[in-house]
């Protein structure tokens, strides 16, 4: 006498889906990771799909390109940034000291947070006009930020272009040294204090912009 046994179909426990905000911070996140234990030159869409453990279509549909991962890469650390220093010159009083002490040391904490990871984005964004033009586009922001920031303090209410731009130069470098150790990070910070402070109270006529 045959016996019939039921059979069960497999139960199948569907993968959850990561909302796309959320796998976007996930494969951000992962890539740092890659760039601070093997370099830039390691980051490939094929490779942070891997790490990642997500199909290579879910990579693409994100960056679309290994030059949108980088933006997105430098997008992402300039968003910090700007919240970092937003929220502590909110919280700082209407002097030239505090405002300068927080630019400098806001920049110089983001820099040394992200360590080497964004200087080798800042490199690869070197790479191409496309690149280029992102990182400047966010450099003039940042001095835009510096220049509404500052310029009341100013002896004639304005902070010309070009010392705003040798600033920025002054922080980059700075941090940069920083970051590699050839100075330390309070150091960098009290050297661009000082030369946000030379840069306002600088009394001149030169109104260029």
């Amino acid at each position: 006498m045959s016996s019939s046994v039921a059979k069960k179909s497999p139960s199948h426990t569907p993968r959850k889906r990561m909302a796309r905000e959320d796998r976007n911070r996930q494969l951000l996140d992962v890539a740092w990771k890659m760039i601070h234990d093997d370099g830039t030159e390691a980051l490939s869409l094929g490779n942070l799909a891997e790490q990642a453990g997500v199909t290579k279509p879910v990579v693409y549909d994100h960056f679309g390109t290994r030059s949108g991962l980088l933006i997105a890469l430098y997008q992402d650390y300039d968003r910090r940034q700007t919240a970092l220093m937003d929220s502590t010159l909110a919280q700082s009083s209407h002097t030239l000291h505090d405002k300068a002490s927080v630019i400098a040391s806001a920049y110089v904490d983001c820099v040394l947070s992200q360590g080497r990871e964004i200087s080798g984005v800042i490199a690869s964004l070197a790479g191409s006009p496309e690149l280029e033009q992102v990182k400047r586009d966010y450099h003039i922001l940042f001095i835009d930020k510096c220049r509404d920031t500052l310029s009341p303090f100013s002896p004639t209410g304005k902070i010309p272009m070009p010392r705003l731009w040798g600033f920025l130069g002054a922080a980059e470098s700075l941090s940069y040294a920083a970051a590699t150790g050839e100075i330390t990070a309070d150091q960098a910070k009290q050297e661009l204090f000082e030369t946000i402070i030379a840069m306002v109270s600088r009394d001149t006529h030169d109104s260029r912009d």
